[in-house]
């Protein structure tokens, strides 16, 4: 800038000195003092233009020094804090591992608590399960089916479904018969014979119920008949035969009478049993032709005291009974013989399919209408093709499993 002002100074001298003046002005004395003062001025006023130039040079040195510093220290101190920032993240990702590793450990040992606990528990249901079910079948019966012979057809009829029975826990000798599957008469005979001999004296009471049964499943019980009440699902019916009266009822759960419970018996959805240990209910659990399922029934209350889902399938049965606790399915291929039992199922697991011998019927044209085992005299009382049969049973004491 200075060297500029020079440059501009020395052609502003070169251009008044190039007006050459007349002599006679060049001579006059106020001219050329008035010309010097003006230089005079001029020249101060470069000096000035100069020294602020210069010191403006020197500050913007100063301050662009001060910047470079000012730079040097920000960049030092941005690297120690990307530094430290990039520390403390591994810090903290160390320290994240380290919690989710604890936290992996603490859930590993809930999770193996938690696995404990639900066994223990587990174990501790089936046991508490296990002794009610013992309980409930108490050892008051131990034997087990080994063979089955035809004592005699009692009595013919042109039915071919039906039911017919004694009462399964009393001493009394009335024959009972219930004629179709369908139906609210039941015919009382004082005893076997006068069931056998229509001629004999005293003649059969006639009794009209209040509600028609479905189905061949029914049974007598200390002198009350338990049916399938028809027209329902699952209503079961406690009728008390002295006073004529519906004396209680109960709707069976579990799905009971959505199915036939076997199939070559078309109309019993339900089929009631009663054994030493008291009264049972045996239906189809879901699906066509699915697996049996056993209900233990409080007689008295009507309260399901148990009930469980058996191996035992619907699918080619015709007829099942319990003797001392234990089921047994009667099967039969297309409703023709042979009719054999080929599945049992003991709540206790004290016996299955191996421990018994081959069980067969002796042979019947159709498949049983119905069969029902009495504790009190021993023997299964069954419907075949119109035939009011009575089968014995051969038994033996269970052999307990180790």
């Amino acid at each position: 800038t200075v060297m500029a002002l020079r440059q501009a100074s020395a052609l502003l001298v070169l251009f008044l000195a190039s007006l050459r003046l007349p002599p006679q002005c060049a001579q006059d004395p106020a001219m050329v003092h008035y010309i010097h003062q003006r230089f005079q001025v001029l020249e101060q006023g470069l000096e000035k233009c100069t020294q602020a130039t210069r010191a403006y040079i020197q500050d913007f040195q100063e301050f662009s020094k001060n910047i470079s510093v000012m730079l040097g220290r920000c960049q030092t101190s941005t690297s120690e804090y990307k530094s430290a920032v990039a520390n403390l993240a591994l810090r903290v990702e160390r320290a994240q591992r380290e919690i989710d590793y604890l936290e992996y450990l603490r859930e590993a040992d809930v999770c193996v608590e938690s696995e404990d606990k639900a066994l223990a528990e587990k174990l501790i249901q089936e046991a508490e399960e296990e002794k009610k079910i013992r309980t409930l079948l108490n050892a008051s019966c131990d034997n087990m089916l080994m063979g089955i012979k035809s004592l005699k057809i009692v009595k013919k009829t042109t039915d071919t479904h039906g039911s017919w029975m004694k009462d399964a826990a009393s001493n009394s000798q009335k024959v009972y018969f219930l004629l179709g599957s369908r139906n609210k008469t039941l015919w009382e005979f004082a005893n076997m014979r006068a069931f056998t001999e229509d001629s004999t004296k005293p003649a059969p009471r006639k009794l009209i119920l209040t509600h028609s049964w479905q189905g061949t499943g029914h049974v007598i019980h200390k002198g009350f008949l338990f049916f399938h009440n028809q027209g329902t699902l699952n209503e079961i019916i406690k009728y008390n035969l002295q006073k004529r009266t519906v004396e209680d009822r109960m709707l069976l759960p579990g799905g009971a009478g959505r199915a036939l419970v076997y199939q070559h018996s078309p109309s019993t959805y339900i089929d009631l049993a009663v054994d030493e240990h008291g009264l049972w209910a045996i239906h189809s659990g879901p699906g066509i032709y699915g697996h049996l399922v056993l209900t233990k029934i409080e007689p008295g209350t009507l309260a399901v005291e148990h009930s469980w889902d058996t191996p035992c399938r619907s699918q080619d049965a015709e007829a099942a009974f319990l003797l001392c606790g234990v089921l047994y399915v009667v099967y039969s291929s297309g409703g023709h013989g042979p009719h054999r039992v080929t599945c049992v199922f003991d709540p206790l697991g004290t016996i299955g399919e191996e421990d018994l011998p081959k069980l067969f019927f002796p042979r019947r044209p159709r498949s049983h209408s119905m069969i029902h085992y009495n504790p009190r005299d021993k023997q299964l009382y069954a419907w075949n093709d119109g035939n009011q049969i009575i089968y014995k049973v051969k038994t033996k004491r269970k052999q307990l499993r180790e």
